[in-house]
């Protein structure tokens, strides 16, 4: 279709753009988006699209919805890992270690990948990281 009936974001546009010059990944991102501008808390949604924005590199999105959905799921001890985890990536360690802290009191208990998760590397010597790990 062209014109006035075209649909502004089809997934057929999507995958012109795609096949030219889009990556994967940029194509998997902008398709959860507009899944995401549908139904604004659809949780299986707004986690695939975390972890693939994480994956481009863009940690301030990345941070944004994580902490829409431990607003969503304030008691998942998951979401509350996965923001700490954008938070330390995006260079706030303070928010990130007290953010871990909550989700290790939620219940997070694979402390084993705490320990070796490169996105809590800048957090390896940081005092109050060390103190978390030791009292876990």
């Amino acid at each position: 279709m062209t014109g006035a009936n075209a649909p502004q974001n089809s997934n057929a546009t999507l995958r012109r753009r795609w096949f030219g010059t889009m990556s994967q990944l940029d194509f998997d991102i902008e398709f959860f988006e507009q899944l995401l501008s549908r139904n604004e808390a659809a949780i299986e949604v707004l986690r695939i699209l975390a972890e693939l924005v994480s994956k481009k590199g863009q940690v301030k999105r990345a941070v944004e919805l994580d902490r829409k959905l431990t607003d969503l799921l304030p008691h998942d001890p998951l979401a509350r890992y996965n923001l700490a985890c954008s938070l330390a990536r995006a260079g706030r360690p303070k928010e990130a270690i007290d953010t871990l802290s909550q989700a290790i009191l939620l219940g997070y208990d694979d402390l084993a990948h705490l320990e070796v998760d490169p996105d809590l590397d800048s957090l390896r010597n940081d005092p109050e990281f060390l103190e978390l790990l030791d009292q876990s």
